[in-house]
């Protein structure tokens, strides 16, 4: 069996220092930015995806959360792309582990692109056809990230065709203080538009005009040059 620190050696020939630079600054990890404290050393997501798709097999689960909670962002990614991986070739009870190892690291999964590796392809399916409150806990939650969880699970019920969720959790974060909930919602909303135009736009109707602007840009980004200048100047 693999073990977590053979993932951290392939990991480590990986690095590459200027790359973790880019990496630093484009995830915020300074001071003062959404991801400060963290740690990258520069390797490429396509080099992940490789190195997830190499162990996900031979890596227990035990040792796959275990990589979760390093403290370097690269290692953490990785393990997420596992656990995809195991739970989309899990049973019904694998998934239920990995789900519960989800939510119980949930701040070790603290920066968007972390939230978005994972929470559409565990989180959100899921729960599928089981109770959602979680969801509502985790919109309530004063951490971002569980708060970007939250609405980003919901891309596998819009897949699903049910937009109830969505709506439900853009409304309670309609007037959230972090532009990386905004922006996460406006995307949902968006991915509603793509199905059914009508249903997001009778959302939007009684809001447009009260969300974050970041919020109102994405969810309208895919709509007509024309609409998009009538919801911006406040005339629909």
């Amino acid at each position: 069996m693999a073990t977590t620190a053979d993932v951290r050696h392939e990991l480590a020939g990986l690095a590459d220092h200027r790359r973790a630079e880019g990496v630093s600054r484009f995830l915020q990890m300074f001071p003062g930015g959404y991801g400060e404290g963290d740690r990258a050393i520069g390797v490429s997501v396509p080099e992940q995806r490789g190195v997830a798709g190499r162990y996900w097999r031979d890596l227990s689960l035990a040792e796959t959360a275990t990589l979760l909670t390093s403290s370097v962002h690269e290692e953490r990614l990785t393990s997420l792309f596992i656990l995809v991986r195991k739970f989309v070739k899990g049973d019904e009870e694998e998934r239920g582990r990995i789900f519960s190892v989800v939510l119980a690291n949930t701040s070790r999964i603290n920066n968007w692109d972390l939230v978005d590796s994972s929470a559409p392809y565990i989180v959100g399916p899921w729960l599928i056809d089981k109770d959602r409150s979680v969801l509502d806990r985790l919109a309530e939650s004063s951490l971002v990230w569980d708060r970007r969880i939250a609405i980003m699970a919901t891309l596998a019920f819009i897949k699903a065709g049910d937009f109830h969720w969505t709506f439900r959790l853009s409304e309670r974060l309609l007037h959230d203080p972090h532009d990386l909930v905004h922006k996460a919602v406006g995307w949902m909303l968006r991915e509603v538009g793509n199905r059914d135009r009508a249903a997001e736009e009778e959302f939007l109707a009684r809001r447009y005009r009260v969300m974050p602007r970041v919020m109102l840009r994405y969810a309208i980004e895919k709509f007509e040059p024309q609409r998009r200048r009538e919801y911006l100047s406040g005339v629909v």
